[in-house]
């Protein structure tokens, strides 16, 4: 499935500077049933093409009575694209600096200070604070004073739901025999969501309406069905992603000294291109998935018949020879201006459903790392734990210990 060998004009051949590629190759899985679309152009097409329809995670099980009051996320066509900009005011550029630069800036002077006056710090738990911090203000929910315990309950009901390709025997072993029992957890984290964190922003909200997505889904009359399905899925792309996206892009920097201080001499420019290559080599979210609606005998990667289930392998596409160069193994910044590409290539996906959020997402992690490399003597204290999750099909990197000369 994966690519495991360099071009032959590589200069460097053999040479591999991902770190999750390893695990990738141990765990990753499709859908049953799934075809793989090879190549960066053919995964691209099929990411663009009309005749496709939404087919990852757990949209299967999805009922599509009211699709207004269903996450845009599982929504194809006019209804997504209406849907998609009524959000788009969360993810411009204008309201990136003047809404959310000035919380990142508070957040990292606060973790910045803590790490420097205890002299150590877990680097994923901070990142997760941050990302935390921002997603409550896109969703305008209650955060409790407790950003990081938030953040930790979005992650608990992501790993208590069901896995995303269950087998019709798992559906009704888990859902029929075992109903209640078997989603007993997700039910009770789910309730603690919805009363400890969305009810009180509603109350708020009610008499007092902001530009955020509770003020939105109280002025549409959203469910509390709807409400929590809603906050989930920016809760899992806002919170959770950008933990591991920032963890992997540290590692890299604290592994290598040089790449450390070449973002820190950076201008932005520069420290996006260096981010969106790691992204290039790490993927968070690894496999995307989507059904032919039509018929597609032309396709790049071959013909394709309407029914078919089309799994896209990000990685895969991010590391094509055909579209990133020679060398596709190896980190390097300048690929993406000598290809005339988009940095990040695949990572966010693309087409209609192309990740909204990508641009927050890297300004929260160039400005976390920005700051947070510049604390004299930061270093790593043990190698992190890389974990495997199965409903991205991508890592969590956890117990990131660092260290740094402590402020007497």
């Amino acid at each position: 499935m994966n690519q495991t060998t360099a071009t032959p004009t590589c200069p460097v051949a053999g040479r591999d500077d991902r770190k999750s590629a390893e695990l990738a190759r141990e765990h990753v899985s499709t859908f049953e049933g799934a075809k793989i679309v090879p190549g960066f152009a053919g995964a691209r097409e099929v990411l663009r093409s009309t005749n496709v329809r939404q087919a990852g995670s757990n949209s299967s099980e999805i009922t599509f009575d009211n699709p207004a009051h269903i996450s845009f996320f599982f929504l194809d066509g006019d209804a997504h694209r209406k849907r998609r900009a009524s959000v788009a005011a969360y993810f411009t550029p204008k309201a990136i600096v003047t809404r959310y630069h000035p919380i990142i800036d508070r957040t990292m002077a606060k973790l910045t200070a803590e790490f420097q006056a205890t002299g150590s710090g877990v680097l994923d738990e901070m990142a997760l604070e941050l990302a935390s911090n921002v997603t409550v203000e896109i969703l305008g929910i209650d955060d409790r004073g407790n950003p990081l315990a938030l953040a930790k309950l979005f992650h608990a009901i992501r790993r208590s739901s069901p896995r995303p390709n269950r087998s019709a025997f798992q559906r009704f072993f888990q859902d029929r025999l075992f109903g209640w029992h078997f989603h007993a957890p997700k039910i009770r984290l789910t309730a603690q969501l919805y009363d400890n964190h969305i009810a009180p922003a509603i109350v708020v909200r009610r008499s007092a309406p902001k530009d955020d997505v509770v003020s939105y889904m109280i002025k549409e009359g959203y469910s509390k069905a709807a409400m929590i399905m809603e906050c989930m899925t920016y809760g899992s792309a806002g919170v959770s992603t950008t933990r591991e996206f920032i963890g992997m892009a540290a590692w890299h920097m604290l592994d290598r000294p040089e790449l450390k201080q070449r973002f820190l001499d950076a201008d932005e420019e520069g420290q996006f291109a260096i981010l969106q290559e790691i992204l290039r080599l790490e993927p968070v979210s690894g496999m995307l998935y989507r059904r032919a609606q039509t018929d597609m005998p032309d396709a790049k990667g071959g013909p394709i018949k309407a029914g078919d289930l089309m799994a896209i392998d990000l990685r895969s596409a991010n590391i094509d020879p055909e579209t990133v160069g020679e060398c596709p193994f190896a980190l390097d910044p300048e690929r993406s201006a000598r290809m005339k590409i988009v940095g990040n290539y695949m990572t966010f996906g693309d087409g209609p459903h192309r990740c909204p959020g990508s641009q927050v997402a890297l300004h929260e992690g160039r400005m976390f790392l920005d700051s947070l490399m510049r604390v004299p003597g930061i270093r790593l204290a043990k190698q992190p734990q890389m974990l495997w999750n199965r409903n991205t099909q991508g890592y969590e990197i956890r117990e990131m210990v660092i260290e740094c000369d402590k402020i007497s």
